[in-house]
């Protein structure tokens, strides 16, 4: 698989889990107040956010190099925090990241398969064409 073309599938699995984040809030109430009191929708977004934090490891070097617009280490870094140190993951944190930081996230990373489909389409254009196998012969 090129390179390209992986981190599109890992982007397009970072916007489902962001996806999933929106039903998630949508299906509990969209309320901090009930975040703070349910623990299966805490623990709902929090596995969404360590999710998403675990697939950013698997974009390539040079897509995380270019692509600096979006935090990519600190979202690892939640990902640690979700996954080894729960209790520290305080409500306040986590409603602020599903709220504002994932509707951006979504949002740069639908830009980001654009821009790699579309850089993608034009090497394949500018290809010399192959040439066709001698059958005479």
């Amino acid at each position: 698989m090129k390179p390209e073309t992986r981190d599109v599938s890992i982007l397009e699995r970072i916007i489902a889990y962001c996806d999933e984040i929106d039903s998630t809030k949508e299906y509990f109430g969209d309320s901090k107040e009930i975040l703070r009191t349910n623990s299966i929708y805490k623990n709902a977004l929090s596995m969404c956010v360590l999710q998403i934090g675990e697939l950013t490891t698997h974009l390539t070097t040079n897509f995380r190099s270019t692509h600096t617009s979006v935090p990519w280490s600190d979202i690892k870094k939640m990902r640690d925090i979700a996954a080894h140190h729960y209790g520290a993951f305080s409500v306040d944190f986590l409603w602020d990241t599903v709220t504002d930081d994932i509707t951006v996230l979504r949002s740069y990373c639908r830009a980001c398969i654009e821009e790699l489909r579309t850089s993608d389409a034009h090497a394949i254009s500018r290809r010399p064409p192959r040439k066709s196998p001698d059958t005479t012969g």
